[in-house]
C-alpha cells in the first residue's frame, strides 16, 4: 500500500506532438516535449490543431448553429439593417451555392466566391485564434486590444514567426508595445478655460482644403459647399466669450483649422485643438447640441491624426452619448427640425458609426454606438428608385459589413463555410454598388471632383480590402501553419496543391486583398495627392503589409516581394507625419528580410539534395570518405565489387569493350552495371526523372534517349581515346 501511496500519478495532456503521434509514445506537452528533447530534434516538436468531429448534418438547420440576428432588423422598417442580420447560415437544402444569373452591370466579384465553398466541407468550421492582450502604452499602462486588431495580429505573427523561422526576426526596436500611442510632440500650453482665443495666423482656404481631404469618406459634419465661406467669416468677426453656445460654435471651427493645420503647422494646430478642447469641456454643462457632438467627433479625429488612438477611443464616448442624448439615431426626431437640419442630423450619426467602428476594429474593443432602436436609413434612393451615389453610405455600409465580421467571427472565434459564403455575399453585393465609381473617384475620371474625393474613396476602397482580409485571414494563418510544418517554403514543395481546396482559395483571396490594397495607395502616393494623414488607411495598409510578408514567407508566389516593398514604401510616406506608420514600416521591413532569408535559406538546401543526386550520377562533386565506404560495402553486398565485375558486354550492338580497370577506379564506379543499366548503386536517387512518372516510366523514357550518338554507328569505335 505504501508503494502505491507513493507511485507518482501519470498526467494525460490534451494535445501530443505530431512526432509522439506518430511514434505513439508518450508526449509531455512542453515546447519541446521530453521525447524530442531526448532525441535533440527540438525544431521537429509541432503541435497541430485537432480536428473536430463533423456535426451530424441536422444539426446545420438548429437554431445554435446558425449565426445571431440582430435585433435592429426587427425595429428598422426600411434599408437601414445592419449587416450582421443579413449574414445568416444558409439553409442545409441551399448548402451548395447555385450559380447567379449573368448581370453585365455587376463589378468584379470577389475571390474565392461561388464553388470555392462548395470546394469547401460542409460543416468543418475553422478554428480563429485568440489574439486579444493587454498591452502597454507609452507611460507604461496596460492597455487592452482584442482580436481583431491589426496590433493583436503583429503580436501573433511575431510569435509564429520568431518560433518557426528565426528567433531574431524582427528589430529590437519593433519588439516594444510602446507603438500604441505616441506623446505629444510638445508640451501643453492650454491656459484653461477664459483665456484670451488664439489669433488665427494660418491660411483658412488651405487649412479648410487640408481638412476635407482628410475627413473625405468618414465624416460629413457641415455643408462642405459653404464651410469655407462660413469659417472665413468666423475669423473676420469678433469671437465672444459670454455665450456657450458661441463658444461651441467657437469651438468647432478652431477644430476644423487645427486638423487642416497638422498637415502645414503643427505648433498653430495644437494650439488650436487645446483652446477648443477646453471649450468642448466647459460646454458639458450647459445645454446640449448638434455642435456639442461635433466638437467631440472633431477632437476625436484630431486625436487620431496625432497618434493618440486610445484618447481618441475615451473622447469619442462623450461623443457618442451626447449623440444618443439629442436623439440623432432616430430620423422621425431629426425630421422635426426641417430637411436640412434632418439631413445634417443623419450624416451626423452616419458619421458617428464609421467613426466608432473604425476604432471599435483597429482596437479590438467593442462598439459605443449600435443600430438598436436606430431608424436613421443608410441608404438613398433617387426618383427612379435606384440607389444614388453617396460615399459617406458606401463607407458606412461597408463598416456594417467589418462589424458583423468581428461579431460572427471573431467574436465567437470560429467561422464555417456557409458563413462565410453569408459575408461573401454581402461584400460582393457590397462590390456591385459601389466598387467601380469609387475606383472612377480614384482615378480622376470625372475631373469634377479634387484630390479629396480621390482620398475618401481611397479610404473606403481600404476599408473593402480590410474587410476581406478580416474574413480570410483564419484561413491563411491555416495554410500557412500547413506549409511551414511541411517543411521548405521553397514554393515549389506546395505549388502543386496551393489551390486544391476552397481554404486554400481563401487563403489567396486574402493575400489577392491585400496586394489590391497596396496598388490603391501606391497609385495616390506616386500621383501626390494622397494626404500624409490617414489613420485609416494606414492602420489597414499596416495589416495588409503583414498579410504580403506571410504570403512570402510561405511560398504563394516570389512576386509578393514586390508589393512588399510597395507597401513599405508607402508607409514611409506617411510616416513623414504619422509616428505610428513609422513603427510600420519598420516591422513590414523586418518581416520581408526575414521572409526573403527563409526562403534563400529553404532554396539552398533544395539545391543541395539535388546537387548532392548529380553527383551521385555524374561525380560531380568527390564524395566524403564515408560515403565511399559505405559505396563499396554496398557494392560488395551486391556483388558488384571491382575484382568480380570485369567482365565487359557490347552495348547497342558495338563490339567494343569498356575501358581498362584503371579507368573504372578513376572514375569511381563501373560503366556497365551502374550507368547503363541503372545498377544498385543508384538505388538511392529517387527524384532522378527526365520525365516524371514511376519507375517503369522512367526507364522506358531514359531508354529512349539518346545519350550517345557515337553508339549509333556499327563501327568499332575504341571509348579509351575519349577519356
Amino acid at each position: 500500500m505504501e508503494a502505491m501511496e507513493t507511485r507518482p500519478q501519470r498526467i494525460r495532456v490534451q494535445v501530443a506532438c505530431d512526432v509522439c503521434k506518430i511514434r505513439r509514445v508518450k508526449c509531455t506537452g512542453t515546447t519541446p516535449c521530453g521525447y524530442c528533447a531526448r532525441r535533440q530534434q527540438p525544431q521537429n516538436c509541432r503541435y497541430s490543431a485537432q480536428q473536430q468531429r463533423r456535426r451530424p448534418t441536422a444539426s446545420a438547420s438548429s437554431p445554435a448553429s446558425g449565426s445571431s440576428v440582430n435585433p435592429a432588423a426587427t425595429n428598422h422598417g426600411h434599408s437601414a439593417t445592419t449587416a450582421a442580420s443579413l449574414i445568416q447560415t444558409p439553409p442545409p437544402q441551399a448548402a451548395t451555392p447555385q450559380p447567379a444569373p449573368t448581370d453585365p452591370n455587376r463589378a468584379t466579384q470577389l475571390p474565392g466566391s461561388g464553388d470555392v465553398f462548395a470546394a469547401t466541407e460542409e460543416h468543418e468550421e475553422t478554428e480563429v485564434p485568440r489574439e486579444a492582450r493587454l498591452l502597454c502604452d507609452i507611460q507604461g499602462k496596460l492597455i487592452f486590444i482584442g482580436d481583431c486588431a491589426p496590433l493583436s495580429f503583429f503580436q501573433t505573427v511575431r510569435r509564429l514567426v520568431t518560433s518557426r523561422v528565426d528567433a531574431h526576426a524582427f528589430a529590437p526596436e519593433t519588439s516594444g508595445y510602446s507603438i500604441l500611442e505616441n506623446a505629444y510632440s510638445r508640451p501643453s500650453v492650454s491656459a484653461g478655460y477664459g483665456a484670451e482665443p488664439p489669433p488665427i495666423k494660418t491660411r483658412v482656404e488651405q487649412a479648410v482644403s487640408a481638412y476635407l481631404e482628410v475627413t473625405a469618406g468618414l465624416i460629413d459634419l457641415f455643408d462642405n459647399t459653404s464651410l469655407l465661406h462660413d469659417i472665413t467669416s468666423w475669423t473676420s468677426q469678433a469671437r465672444a466669450r459670454d455665450d456657450s453656445a458661441a463658444d461651441v460654435s467657437s469651438a468647432v471651427n478652431y477644430l476644423v483649422l487645427a486638423i487642416g493645420c497638422q498637415k502645414s503647422d503643427e505648433g498653430a494646430a495644437l494650439v488650436y485643438f487645446e483652446y477648443a478642447r477646453d471649450l468642448a469641456f466647459a460646454s458639458l454643462t450647459g445645454n446640449l447640441g448638434v455642435a456639442s457632438v461635433q466638437v467631440f467627433i472633431l477632437v476625436t479625429f484630431y486625436m487620431l491624426g496625432a497618434c493618440q488612438i486610445n484618447g481618441a477611443f475615451l473622447f469619442f464616448g462623450i461623443a457618442v452619448r451626447a449623440a444618443f442624448s439629442i436623439g440623432l439615431h432616430r430620423t422621425d426626431v431629426n425630421s422635426r427640425f426641417g430637411p436640412e437640419t434632418h439631413r445634417q442630423r443623419d450624416r451626423l450619426w452616419k458619421s458617428l458609426r464609421v467613426v466608432d467602428l473604425f476604432l471599435s476594429t483597429s482596437m479590438g474593443r467593442p462598439p459605443a454606438t449600435s443600430d438598436v432602436d436606430c431608424t436613421v436609413p443608410y441608404r438613398a434612393t433617387g426618383e427612379d428608385g435606384l440607389e444614388t451615389f453617396d460615399i459617406l453610405n458606401a463607407s458606412v455600409q461597408i463598416f456594417l459589413i467589418i462589424e458583423a465580421i468581428v461579431v460572427e467571427v471573431y467574436s465567437r472565434r470560429k467561422i464555417s463555410p456557409p458563413l462565410t459564403e453569408g459575408i461573401s455575399r454581402e461584400l460582393r453585393e457590397w462590390s456591385a454598388r459601389w466598387l467601380q465609381t469609387l475606383k472612377g473617384l480614384v482615378g480622376g475620371d470625372t475631373g469634377e471632383d479634387g484630390p479629396e474625393m480621390a482620398n475618401g474613396a481611397c479610404q473606403v476602397l481600404s476599408s473593402y480590402f480590410y474587410a476581406v482580409i478580416l474574413v480570410s485571414r483564419p484561413f491563411l494563418m491555416v495554410e500557412l501553419h500547413r506549409r511551414l510544418s511541411e517543411g521548405s517554403a521553397s514554393g515549389s514543395a506546395f505549388g502543386r496543391d496551393s489551390l486544391a481546396s476552397g481554404k486554400s482559395k481563401l487563403a489567396h483571396a486574402c493575400i489577392d486583398a491585400a496586394i489590391l490594397m497596396v496598388e490603391l495607395v501606391q497609385e495616390l502616393v506616386e500621383r501626390k495627392i494622397m494626404t500624409r494623414r490617414a489613420p485609416v488607411v494606414v492602420s489597414w495598409l499596416f495589416a495588409s503589409s503583414l498579410v504580403l510578408g506571410l504570403g512570402l514567407l510561405g511560398g504563394f508566389g516570389r512576386f509578393i516581394e514586390t508589393h512588399c516593398r510597395a507597401s513599405i514604401t508607402a508607409l514611409e510616406y506617411f510616416a513623414d507625419a504619422d509616428a505610428h506608420a513609422v513603427q510600420y514600416s519598420l516591422i513590414a521591413k523586418s518581416l520581408l528580410s526575414t521572409a526573403l532569408e527563409h526562403l534563400e535559406r529553404a532554396e539552398i538546401e533544395e539545391r543541395s539534395k539535388r546537387t548532392e543526386s548529380s553527383s551521385q550520377i555524374f561525380g560531380l562533386v568527390p564524395p566524403t570518405p564515408r560515403q565511399v565506404h559505405q559505396t563499396r560495402q554496398t557494392d560488395h553486398i551486391n556483388g558488384f565489387s571491382s575484382a568480380s565485375s570485369h567482365a565487359s558486354s557490347p552495348v547497342g550492338g558495338s563490339t567494343g569493350n569498356w575501358p581498362d580497370e584503371p579507368y573504372r577506379m578513376q572514375l569511381g564506379f563501373d560503366f556497365e552495371s551502374n550507368f547503363v543499366g541503372f545498377g544498385t548503386s543508384l538505388a538511392g536517387v529517387s527524384d532522378f526523372s527526365i520525365l516524371g512518372g514511376s519507375t517503369e516510366d522512367q526507364e522506358q523514357s531514359f531508354g529512349a534517349l539518346n545519350l550517345f550518338p557515337l553508339l549509333e554507328t556499327d563501327g568499332h569505335i575504341d571509348l579509351a581515346n575519349y577519356f
